[in-house]
């Protein structure tokens, strides 16, 4: 299992900087959300930098407005182009939103066959991220969020899944039973980890109220040999650099252990972590 750090989880510093802080602490690779970095050419430049410092694992589609990328249609097909011609793996993009009216994306994503073939040209995996539910009525903002429902759209168009903790948690704190479902689908490719309580997203481990620490257990025990990402907010860091890496570092170290079973344990530098 390869434990993986977004370069979101610290969007406020230089992109080559987080990189380098998660070479540091130890990360497997990155995950790189096209952001405002990515507006104005040179990307496939700015990549194959980027990857001289770490492995790049994924890449996230655009989920706000960007120059030169187009509607949402158009950032999912970039995305998986740049992610060929850059030879990262996986694509990740969210749903379709009810909110922002984007049903000219819905309709696409429902006249598409073969997610792999007709968007990842059988060269990159494809997949779509569950998103979160709010308000005291647990609704959600975007289609196709309701694990049945999603599972039978993965599966009718080819479509792979990345299973966010955090989003998922939002509608049912105890979410493994969910879990279990995507899992047992045979959908899943990428997890996006992180902690949630209280309409709070994208927290540390311990910070909030989601199992976590056995959802952990059960990825190692049924030999999950594909990537984990730790995504967070920004806010759950300290400004100063050292701090930083303690963080990243204390995070590392628990997600390798609970991740690793026991003749692995050994390369896990033992710290006394957040029990969940």
């Amino acid at each position: 299992m390869k434990l993986i750090l977004s370069a979101g989880s610290l969007y406020t510093l230089p992109m080559h900087h987080v990189f380098e802080l998660a070479r540091r602490t130890g990360f497997d690779g990155m995950e790189v959300i096209i952001n405002q970095d990515f507006q104005y050419g040179r990307n496939l430049d700015l990549l194959n930098e980027l990857k001289q410092i770490m492995p790049i694992t994924s890449l996230h589609a655009p989920f706000i407005i960007l120059d030169n990328w187009g509607n949402k249609v158009d950032q999912l097909r970039k995305t998986a182009d740049l992610a060929i011609e850059a030879d990262i793996p996986l694509v990740t993009f969210h749903p379709p939103s009810w909110a922002a009216m984007e049903w000219r994306f819905l309709r696409f994503m429902r006249s598409v066959d073969d997610f792999q073939e007709e968007i990842g040209q059988n060269l990159v995996t494809i997949t779509i991220e569950n998103m979160p539910h709010t308000g005291p009525l647990k609704t959600s903002t975007y289609m196709m969020n309701n694990t049945r429902n999603l599972i039978d759209f993965m599966q009718q168009h080819n479509l792979f899944l990345t299973f966010d903790t955090a989003h998922m948690g939002t509608a049912n704190t105890n979410f493994l039973i969910d879990f279990h479902q995507f899992y047992d689908s045979g959908m899943m490719r990428h997890i996006h980890f992180s902690d949630y309580t209280n309409g709070r997203e994208h927290l540390l481990p311990g910070h909030g109220s989601l199992p976590l620490t056995r959802f952990l257990n059960h990825l190692r025990e049924t030999d999950y040999d594909r990537t984990i990402t730790l995504e967070l907010s920004p806010q759950e860091f300290p400004e100063e650099e050292e701090l930083i890496l303690d963080v990243l570092g204390e995070v590392h170290d628990y997600l390798c252990r609970e991740t690793r079973k026991a003749e692995g344990r050994e390369e896990c530098k033992v710290i006394q972590m957040y029990q969940v």
